[in-house]
């Protein structure tokens, strides 16, 4: 018994380090994004003016980054400065899903660390995150303009991870550029 013990630990340990953790596979890649439309968080605002609730619908035909954070999660303070930082980009939009928080703290939380965001959902229930398949968070989506989720990243941004981060945005922002290009093509005049 204690071979078969020592083998085993030998080998989870082994496991538990092999690989990346945030390059968990999402069965929502490649499917279209859930329709999510969730009110605004009362009192936040950006620039002076209150900041607009989540709603996917609108945002279709246009690159979107969707994160999925919450003013309790630890990894979210560290991610806060690369979103804020990705806000900068005017190619795509940055939204967020503000999942089981308290919406005092969560205001607090984005006028602390900044607010990146375009929109912001709260899922105070946490259904919105169900939909999404959200094992935890901090997690970050890329939609493409097409609505299907195009990459999906468990855990915070952080510098290991933000190059295929960029590369999958880059994707979805190349895959638009094409398309609309195919459609000017075929419009007559």
């Amino acid at each position: 018994p204690l071979i078969v013990f020592v083998g085993l630990a030998v080998l989870f340990f082994f496991r538990l380090k092999a690989g990346d953790p945030s390059a968990i596979p999402s069965a929502l890649i490649g499917q279209p994004a859930p329709q999510t439309a969730l009110a605004g968080i009362p009192g936040l605002t950006r620039e002076g003016k209150p900041v607009p609730g989540l709603n996917m619908t609108e945002l279709k035909g246009q690159v979107t980054v969707l994160n999925v954070w919450a003013s309790w999660c630890a990894p979210c303070r560290e991610e806060a400065p690369a979103l804020n930082r990705m806000a900068t980009d005017k190619r795509y939009r940055l939204v967020g899903l503000n999942y089981k928080d308290d919406p005092a703290n969560a205001v607090a939380f984005l006028e602390r660390y900044g607010n990146p965001f375009f929109a912001v959902g709260a899922d105070a229930a946490g259904r919105s995150g169900i939909e999404w398949g959200v094992y935890g968070v901090p997690e970050t989506f890329v939609i493409g303009h097409d609505g299907k989720i195009a990459y999906k990243l468990v855990g915070p941004i952080t510098a290991t991870n933000v190059p295929r981060l960029g590369e999958a945005i880059e994707k979805a922002l190349r895959a638009k550029a094409e398309d609309d290009e195919v459609e000017l093509a075929a419009e007559p005049g």
